[in-house]
């Protein structure tokens, strides 16, 4: 199975991660097919870029995201909803039918 998942990367208490395609059996930092993306916990706010066609191209041809880049995906709109606030906003903005 393939998997988009997070690969550490920086140094020693100070780890980035990128967003990698890797397939289900690979170590975490092994190998793998494709970077899509990375992640920096440690900026305020963390910073989180991801190339959206790739990532799409990959969750379209089944691979599976961990929890951890699901929600990080989520968060860059690549999946779902960007902003969950935006959405209640745009649903109040719309007069009810009655």
């Amino acid at each position: 199975m393939i998997k988009l998942r997070l690969r550490r990367m920086g140094a020693k208490k100070r780890p980035s991660y990128r967003i990698v395609v890797a397939e289900h059996s690979s170590p975490r930092d092994g190998r793998f097919i494709e970077i899509v993306g990375h992640y920096d916990p440690l900026t305020e706010p963390a910073t989180v870029k991801v190339n959206a066609d790739r990532a799409r191209y990959w969750l379209s041809v089944g691979a599976q995201p961990t929890e951890t880049v699901a929600g990080l995906l989520k968060r860059a709109g690549v999946t779902g909803q960007a902003a969950p606030e935006a959405t209640a906003t745009e649903q109040a903005a719309e007069p009810a039918s009655v």
